[in-house]
């Protein structure tokens, strides 16, 4: 009999998952990873295993229409490949955490509804993190669970780095700033000392650049500041989200042009960024190269915020020592970080052209002031451990 971790990363239209196998003595190792993509439209269940392998793409149409649904399939998936298996765990990512989740914890019924008072501050994202949650305990009620949050590998940040300057009544109610892409960062963080121990104890800005992206600056391994602050609309520009927008701007669309909540809503989190700006697409991979000046706008303005707000955080931590690429777009574009490390080149990075394009871990010069490097981010790596831990597992 084989003992497993499942770990679940729901969203509002699909259901990723990862099935972790222990190893005697030794940590989790992936046994496949895979979604459900199309939540609502045209649900399709994919898996792969360890090598990549195909395991499963099947339509879930007529079978599926809701987050619950997708966890039904899945289920009856996990039991056909998984038959006389136990699942030892299950380890969730949540968006947010609060103020007061400052690491993981495993789940009772009152950390649900401590996660349920949390919904008005993601509510994009928090209901569908607490969806999973309750369907395991309803189908597998034997089965501990892990929530681990995207806010609490910034927590311990300096005071003023999370504070929002509005009046003391307004912030008593949470509002400051929490940061998010957590089990990113945190995973980068634990896996410096042995990738790149010469910049695992300094001062690295990690770049998590991806269809959400976000920076944060690291002082031996420890978060200082982050460029998504509140909610996850702050910071860089991404794939539909606008990232840092003047206040006024938000006001305009109130009073200037009329719109309701919900339309203001569905603008800044569905119809700006990358997507708003080029008018052809979310996706980096559309758009570099494509000759229409608009995408070559979005382009620009992405590679020219990151930028900007790497020599912030430069500043904020008094010089820089490594910049670390990361997520969809920094693991993959090098044409991304090569015009990011031109725009950065005051820093004293001195690029390897030839270690970009082939993918090496670091991609600057020996002789480079500042150290540059290219590491995949593995956050279903992270709940696993997370999970293992608290549970007592490894």
């Amino acid at each position: 009999m084989y003992d497993y971790c499942l770990v679940v990363n729901a969203g509002s239209s699909s259901l990723k998952f990862c099935v972790y196998q222990q190893t005697t003595g030794g940590p989790w190792s992936l046994e496949s990873r895979g979604q459900i993509e199309g939540i609502g439209t045209a649900p399709v269940l994919s898996a792969r295993d360890a090598s990549g392998q195909s395991l499963v793409k099947r339509s879930l149409e007529g079978t599926v229409r809701d987050g619950r649904g997708a966890l039904d399939a899945l289920a009856e998936w996990l039991r056909s490949m998984y038959a006389g298996g136990r699942i030892l765990g299950a380890g969730h990512r949540v968006v947010h955490g609060g103020a007061r989740f400052a690491s993981p914890v495993v789940v009772t019924p009152e950390i649900v509804e401590e996660l349920r008072k949390l919904i008005p501050l993601a509510p994009l994202h928090q209901p569908h993190n607490i969806a999973p949650i309750e369907a395991v305990r309803e189908r597998m009620p034997d089965v501990p669970q892990v929530a681990c949050f995207d806010t609490s590998f910034h927590r311990g940040q300096p005071a003023v780095a999370e504070l929002i300057p509005l009046p003391a009544s307004i912030r008593a109610g949470g509002v400051q700033r929490y940061g998010f892409h957590g089990l990113s960062y945190e995973y980068i963080a634990s896996i410096l000392p042995e990738a790149a121990p010469e910049i695992a104890h300094g001062r690295v800005i990690v770049a998590h650049l991806g269809s959400g992206a976000s920076l944060c600056a690291l002082r031996d391994g420890k978060s200082i500041e982050s460029t998504l602050g509140f909610t996850a609309l702050d910071g860089l520009c991404m794939g539909t989200r606008a990232g840092s927008v003047d206040p006024g701007v938000i006001l305009h669309l109130f009073q200037g042009l009329g719109m309701s909540p919900q339309e203001v809503e569905t603008v800044l989190y569905k119809k700006s960024g990358l997507l708003g700006i080029s008018g052809i697409s979310n996706d980096m991979r559309d758009l570099i190269g494509n000759p229409d000046p608009n995408a070559q706008l979005a382009v620009d303005y992405f590679i020219y915020q990151t930028a900007k707000m790497i020599g912030a955080l430069a500043s904020v931590l008094g010089g820089a020592d490594a910049i670390v690429f990361t997520a969809g777009i920094g693991e993959n574009s090098p044409d991304i970080r090569r015009r990011i490390c031109q725009s950065s080149a005051w820093l004293g990075i001195d690029l390897d052209e030839a270690a970009t394009q082939a993918k090496g871990s670091r991609i600057s010069k020996p002789q480079s002031k500042v150290s540059v490097w290219v590491l995949p981010t593995n956050e279903e790596l992270m709940i696993a451990r997370h999970t293992g831990r608290l549970l007592g597992l490894i």
